[in-house]
């Protein structure tokens, strides 16, 4: 996957701008959700071995893909949509919001996007939609390690701000250490109202 393949079929038909989006954290119970867009250029001698999905990458790896992909990209734009607004609108259309804010922030007007799974998104390029793209389609990939490397770190700061519920770990998922947290401190302010309905008792950790 990690050959430029869709950009190069896009680029011979005169798409020469080609960017991935993707996200990470739409299913955990806290944090912001995370999206990224990527133009990575097609050249042979400049292409980045080793882009995957990043859930099939351990941390130490996407670190040192990120780090490429920052240095390689000829743009690549991060958008937070915050837990306030995924309540709000749900997590589905945050998700869209976030995409449509990274799209639109990147350096290089993108004329063609591809984003992963089936999502429609609000804006001006041409797109298309690919199931299981952050595996399959190079610059979704090279988004979503974006993304998660994003988030992570932040969860991690959040973690020292609220040591109870170890974001360190857990970057704000349902794990049972987690929902023991919040059954125990109540919720903070970073965590998404409308996912923690069945667990939570209204208390809020000052």
């Amino acid at each position: 996957m990690d050959h430029p393949t869709y950009e190069q079929e896009y680029a011979q038909m005169g798409y020469f701008a080609v960017a991935g989006v993707d996200e990470v954290g739409r299913g955990p119970l806290a944090g912001p959700v995370v999206c990224a867009a990527v133009i990575l250029p097609v050249e042979e001698e400049l292409r980045i071995v080793g882009v995957n999905d990043s859930k099939q990458l351990s941390a130490k790896k996407r670190e040192q893909l990120a780090l490429l992909i920052r240095e390689r990209a000829r743009a690549y734009a991060i958008s937070e949509v915050d837990e306030g607004t995924i309540d709000e609108i749900n997590i589905l259309q945050a998700t869209r919001l976030g995409m449509k804010r990274a799209i639109e922030s990147l350096p290089i007007p993108a004329d063609m996007v591809l984003s992963d799974g089936v999502m429609t998104l609000d804006i001006a390029a041409n797109q298309r939609s690919i199931v299981k793209g952050d595996a399959l389609v190079y610059s979704i990939g090279a988004a979503s390690i974006l993304a998660k490397v994003h988030r992570d770190a932040l969860m991690k700061k959040y973690a020292e701000e609220f040591p109870e519920y170890g974001f360190e770990r857990n970057v704000g998922y349902g794990t049972k250490e987690h929902i023991e947290a919040i059954r125990k401190y109540g919720i903070c302010r970073i965590h998404r109202k409308t996912f923690v309905k069945k667990f939570w008792d209204g208390r809020v950790r000052n």
